[in-house]
């Protein structure tokens, strides 16, 4: 069966089938989903922040998420010992670098998506890894949470991404 996208080219998620290839749709979509919010703006609208105080940025959020990708598929999952892709100072991602701008921080959320699909390739949805760091340090998850928390990650930074491109230029909806 060919897949089906949306007009704007997302992937539409699957509605049957077996459990692992619709996790893996669902979160190809909030990825694509994310990247279509981030198209189309220059190096200074994706530094735009949200509201104050926050300081959230589109380019803060694909950041954000490259470092989410490595934690929970790497380092969770695959219990591979990688440093904070931005580092240790930015663990978290959010921090803007004036030297990087959105093709640069995409092209690294893509290698880290990339990569998490490797390492993972190999897992079954019942494999269980261990959360090296943070207020959970110790429990231990299974692949099959990982994809669970990471499709609602993205879908709850989304919802930022959706008020961050609407404050840029207003476009809205998707």
């Amino acid at each position: 069966m060919t897949a089906l996208t949306l007009p704007d080219g997302r992937p539409v998620p699957l509605m049957t089938g077996d459990e692992r290839p619709m996790l893996e749709s669902w979160l190809a979509f909030h990825r694509a989903t994310l990247e279509l919010k981030c198209a189309g703006l220059d190096d200074a609208q994706v530094r735009v922040a949200s509201a104050e105080p926050s300081s959230l940025t589109l380019l803060g959020l694909v950041q954000h998420l490259a470092e989410v990708e490595r934690n929970w598929f790497q380092r969770v999952a695959a219990g591979i010992d990688v440093p904070p892709v931005y580092g240790k100072g930015n663990g978290n991602g959010y921090v803007l670098d004036p030297e990087r701008g959105m093709g640069e921080a995409l092209a690294v959320w893509k290698r880290e998506i990339a990569r998490g699909e490797e390492v993972c390739a190999g897992l079954s949805l019942d494999d269980v890894g261990r959360i090296a760091d943070g207020p959970m340090t110790g429990l231990e998850v299974s692949l099959r949470w990982a994809y669970v928390h990471m499709i609602e990650e993205y879908a709850r930074h989304n919802g930022h991404a959706d008020i961050l491109r609407e404050r840029i230029d207003g476009v809205i909806g998707a």
